[in-house]
């Protein structure tokens, strides 16, 4: 199942040092896109349906670390 999740920060450049951290992640193999002007990113990824996932709690502790909050 595809699940997406979206981050806004607080400039450009913030938003592009957390896509940058999740090009070689190393969680879940996510994709990512800037989208609704410069300062959010959106993430997707395949739930992993086994068990439990634990890759939106730590997109969200990332996104923290960088200031970001989910929209």
């Amino acid at each position: 199942m595809k699940t997406e999740v979206s981050y806004r920060f607080s400039s450009a450049q913030v938003a592009n040092r957390f896509l940058h951290e999740l090009k070689n992640w190393h969680v879940a193999q996510v994709s990512t896109r800037l989208f609704k002007g410069d300062d959010s990113v959106n993430v997707s990824y395949e739930y992993d349906q086994r068990g439990f996932d634990n890759t939106l709690s730590e997109l969200d502790n990332l996104a923290e670390q960088y200031g970001g909050k989910e929209v």
